[in-house]
């Protein structure tokens, strides 16, 4: 695997000196950051904040970050400057690069059912930690002792699951959580970039994920017809089943990629 996985690299970094714009996409919490129960606290993994300012101020890679999270939560956690752009909420929201915000509406009959959904749990989180968004209803258990986890997760099942399917929502399964949501997911995001990026001349991407929400990613970039230039990496601790090209292990082999890029991306040195 080890080989394999060197290989792909090589073949992907190899392919640089004739992109003009490589498109990084990155997951932010559990791939740039270390999973924090308080998610404010959630600090990029030491050296990424400056290997990430190293590669912008290269002025050649477009960088964006998919998340769950509300967009503008991400660039005082990140502290890259300037802020790249934020696909928040599964890609439902964008935040560009110029503070332009946009937000796909919400359909009536789904913002009705989220808005009892949200009064109700913020009255009762069942013991787990209860997060409302614009366009969802999320329960969450990291920390929680096994048995009290698996409480929450069952009663948080029956009350979701009812309710998936209809109404323009869907349910989806992370790691310690569950979510209630309607709007895209991450791989619409990434496919909608790649589309933006064909008219820009950008012939190589990658997405950086770690959860479950982020193989939708993976499988966009499988379809993209990139190829050899399209990459999808996985980025945790411990190995799972993925559609993700390569697994890395963080920190060291996170910041080992990313400095990788950026020497991928100097100018070729000329006699």
């Amino acid at each position: 695997m080890k080989r394999e996985k060197e290989e792909r690299l090589n073949a992907f970094f190899g392919a640089f000196n004739s992109v003009p714009a490589p498109l990084l996409m990155l997951d932010y919490d559990g791939t740039l950051a270390p999973f924090r129960i308080d998610r404010y606290k959630a600090r990029p993994w030491a050296g990424v904040r400056e290997l990430l300012s190293g590669i912008q101020a290269q002025r050649r890679t477009r960088i964006v970050v998919i998340t769950g999270r509300p967009a503008e939560e991400i660039a005082p956690l990140l502290g890259v400057e300037p802020a790249p752009e934020v696909w928040g909420l599964h890609g439902a929201e964008r935040l560009h690069a110029t503070g332009k915000r946009e937000l796909k509406e919400t359909p009536p009959s789904a913002r009705e059912q989220l808005s009892q959904l949200h009064q109700q749990l913020q009255h009762d989180a069942f013991g787990g930690l209860f997060e409302a968004k614009a366009n969802a209803a999320v329960m969450h258990w990291r920390g929680v002792p096994a048995s009290r986890a698996k409480l929450i997760e069952q009663r948080t099942r029956e009350l979701f699951e009812p309710l998936a399917q209809r109404y323009g929502l869907r349910l989806q399964q992370f790691e310690a959580g569950l979510e209630l949501r309607t709007g895209p997911e991450k791989g619409d995001a990434v496919r909608a970039l790649l589309d933006e990026a064909n008219g820009f001349g950008v012939h190589a991407a990658a997405y950086l994920g770690d959860d479950l929400t982020d193989e939708g990613a993976f499988r966009a970039i499988k379809e993209s017809g990139l190829r050899a230039n399209g990459l999808g990496v996985l980025v945790r601790r411990e190995w799972r089943e993925t559609a993700a090209d390569i697994w890395l292990h963080p920190p060291d082999e996170l910041r080992a990629f990313l400095m990788r890029w950026s020497e991928a991306c100097e100018p070729a040195n000329s006699d």
